[in-house]
């Protein structure tokens, strides 16, 4: 069995050497320059920006890569990055955005228009990842360099939330990507583990299941946030599986900033001396699927029954507090988003009226909820549920499994579980991301387990996906979401407060909730000295 070393954030004060899991050799240090460690269960095992995306993934992704725009802020907002601005034409088709002059990818050549039109064309042929963003609105025969520093983007029809999306797509080297290429495979093979950036980080190290460690770029062509002075020599990110031992590693002062803990765990850390937890609003709403087209639950009034016993409260104090009721199935974060009237509460008289006009008015059956296996609030959520229907004659069998189950079973309507919990972070501002989650598009796909096939809402979904008025697309989204909570495709639950733990010295950390749970942004991230 490997010993995992642990790795120092805080020691190396001098030039020296930390050494990483398997053995690598030295991590160098700069001086008084110090090493950012942060710490998550949850490996990379592919990089390649084009192929894959998750919390710890995109992590490393936007330390090593750029986009021509990047996500700030609480409330988020969209800034220039690599492109300096862009311009919209009068029909919504075209954009035009205009690069920086001194962007450079990590081995010296320029980042210019054909690097981008080229890493566009890539995302949208491998079709994976990233492409479901954009792959119903561009062609890549759409992409076009005007000249080394501007490119063109026409649509296919007009998409206002265009924009929204584009933060997510890196830019990588063509003539490195296309150097390693091998059968065909458009660099894939070598995006797993190596890079081809512009960002500010580039790798040193990688052990996608232990440790990744990364080297900062010191000539950078954005520049370092707060200037060079407060620039790390690189970031860690070290993957250890069990909470128990993340935890330790923190109070130890092995790693600097710690995710993936428990509602406990974070209250716990956060009465420690020189530990800090961050506890903002989240972004990610929880809901518990119901599958619409097959079995008991394929019957909207028992949705609707379920819905109405549910105990919301009691998903707040699995929290510990740390989170806040749906009140649509949009994120207050979004455009948009209205507070939908009406939507359910618990009222068991409701319940039992929804009840008594199906077929089950006097209960007696039982239904699956299905968790992943490990994840301790949905367990518990499961439980509450048990209990919440027990008065309308309806039992629960709470199961968890590994994701790839959830997956095979979920996204399967006919046998598949009658409630599944869910997390879906949104990627995007713009509604149209949540709200074709309840198309009937969203078929095959986790966001689309509830397997809700209404034609209106399909049609609504439409319109508003191209309505250019931002004031009627705001009126058409508020029916929509009125629409989605009318036909219960889900438990509307809550949405948990993004926590992570971490040492007091940790200086530049700032919140924005359109990035994933237990993501964050390493750039303007250093450590006091």
């Amino acid at each position: 069995m490997r010993r995992r070393t642990m790795l120092t954030g805080t020691a190396a004060a001098t030039a020296g050497a930390i050494a990483a899991p398997g053995g690598a050799e030295a991590f160098v240090t700069e001086g008084k320059r110090r090493t950012l460690v942060f710490s998550g269960g949850q490996p990379v095992p592919v990089l390649d920006p084009h192929v894959k995306y998750d919390y710890s993934t995109r992590l490393m992704q936007q330390s090593i890569y750029d986009a021509l725009l990047k996500y700030i802020d609480n409330p988020p907002k969209i800034i220039p990055w690599l492109a300096k601005s862009w311009d919209v034409s009068k029909d919504g088709l075209t954009y035009t955005f205009h690069l920086v002059e001194n962007a450079k990818f990590h081995n010296g050549d320029p980042l210019d228009a054909e690097a981008v039109r080229f890493s566009y064309v890539r995302g949208l042929k491998l079709n994976k990842g990233i492409a479901w963003m954009l792959k119903a609105h561009l062609d890549p025969a759409g992409i076009k360099v005007v000249d080394p520093h501007t490119v063109a983007m026409t649509l296919k029809e007009p998409f206002p939330g265009f924009i929204s999306f584009v933060p997510w797509w890196f830019i990588v080297n063509p003539k490195q990507v296309m150097a390693e290429a091998k059968n065909n495979d458009d660099g894939q093979g070598f995006l797993i583990a190596h890079e081809a950036g512009s960002g500010p980080f580039k790798i040193n190290r990688w052990d996608p299941q232990a440790a990744m460690v990364l080297d900062a770029v010191p000539d950078y062509w954005r520049g370092w946030e707060d200037g060079d002075a407060n620039r790390p020599s690189g970031i860690i990110f070290q993957v250890i599986r069990e909470p128990a031992p993340r935890r330790e590693a923190l109070l130890h002062g092995s790693v600097d900033i710690i995710t993936d803990m428990s509602p406990d765990d974070y209250d716990s850390l956060a009465k420690v001396k020189g530990i800090r937890v961050p506890d903002e609003p989240g972004m990610a709403p929880f809901t518990v699927m119901f599958n619409c087209a097959w079995g008991p639950t394929a019957d909207v009034n028992l949705r609707r029954a379920i819905a109405w016993a549910m105990d919301y409260n009691a998903l707040i104090a699995i929290e510990n507090g740390h989170a806040r009721l749906m009140d649509s199935p949009f994120p207050p974060a979004m455009q948009d988003h209205i507070a939908v009237p009406g939507i359910p509460r618990k009222d068991l008289a409701k319940a039992k009226a929804f009840l008594a006009k199906t077929q089950y008015a006097k209960g007696g059956l039982t239904l699956d909820y299905l968790y992943v296996a490990g994840l301790e609030v949905e367990r518990q959520v499961g439980l509450t549920i048990l209990a919440a229907l027990e008065p309308l004659g309806i039992k629960v069998n709470v199961q968890g499994v590994p994701w790839p189950t959830v997956m095979a079973r979920g996204t399967q309507p006919k046998g598949g579980p009658a409630m599944i919990a869910v997390y879906v972070t949104p990627v995007s501002t713009d509604p149209d991301v949540v709200a074709s989650q309840y198309a009937s598009s969203a078929a095959g796909s986790y966001w689309g387990m509830h397997h809700l096939h209404d034609p209106t809402l399909d049609k609504m979904i439409a319109e508003a996906r191209i309505e250019l008025d931002q004031t009627k697309r705001a009126a058409m989204y508020a029916e929509i979401q009125k629409r989605i909570v009318s036909l219960q495709p889900a438990i509307f639950g809550m949405l948990e407060n993004r926590r992570w733990a971490m040492k007091d010295d940790v200086e530049g950390f700032v919140f924005c909730p359109i990035r994933l749970t237990g993501e964050v942004d390493l750039y303007p991230m250093w450590i006091k000295a």
